[in-house]
Formats: C-alpha cells, structure tokens, sequence
C-alpha cells in the first residue's frame, strides 16, 4: 500500500492517535501540494483571481497566503 492510501486508511482508524497522526500528515501533504499548484498556475500566467476560484477562496485570501514574505511561494513576482 503507497504511503499516501496508509495515511488515508489510518485517519480512518479508531485508534485516536493513529487517526490524528494520519490527520496531520494529510494536511501537510494537501498544503504542499496546494503551494505546489500554486507556484505551477503563477508560474503559467495565472491571476490570482483564477487560482482563487479554483481553490473556492477569495483573491485576497490566496494572494495574502502566496504572494508575500510569510507565504510560501516567497518569490518576487
């Protein structure tokens, strides 16, 4: 089983601790991979208003996430 569908199956489990630790994993794979696709639509010409609608957040919310010194795409644009 890839290491991804474990961590799946384990936030599934009963076991508290084994749910949460999967929780957390997942959600630092979904961020990576949300700055990941980020980086990819900027890097293609993407407004900020185009990634917005794609991730259902405003414009103002992503650019303020990516687009500055605390965000995670700190390249100047």
């Amino acid at each position: 089983m890839s290491d991804t569908a474990q961590l799946a199956s384990d936030a599934g489990s009963r076991d508290p601790a084994v749910g949460l630790r999967a929780v957390r994993a997942l959600r630092m794979l979904v961020d990576r991979l949300e700055a990941l696709q980020v980086e990819n639509a900027r890097d293609q010409g993407w407004s900020w208003q185009e990634i917005a609608h794609c991730l259902e957040v405003t414009r103002q919310a992503v650019h303020k996430k990516y687009a500055g010194g605390r965000g995670l795409l700190r390249r100047e644009r």
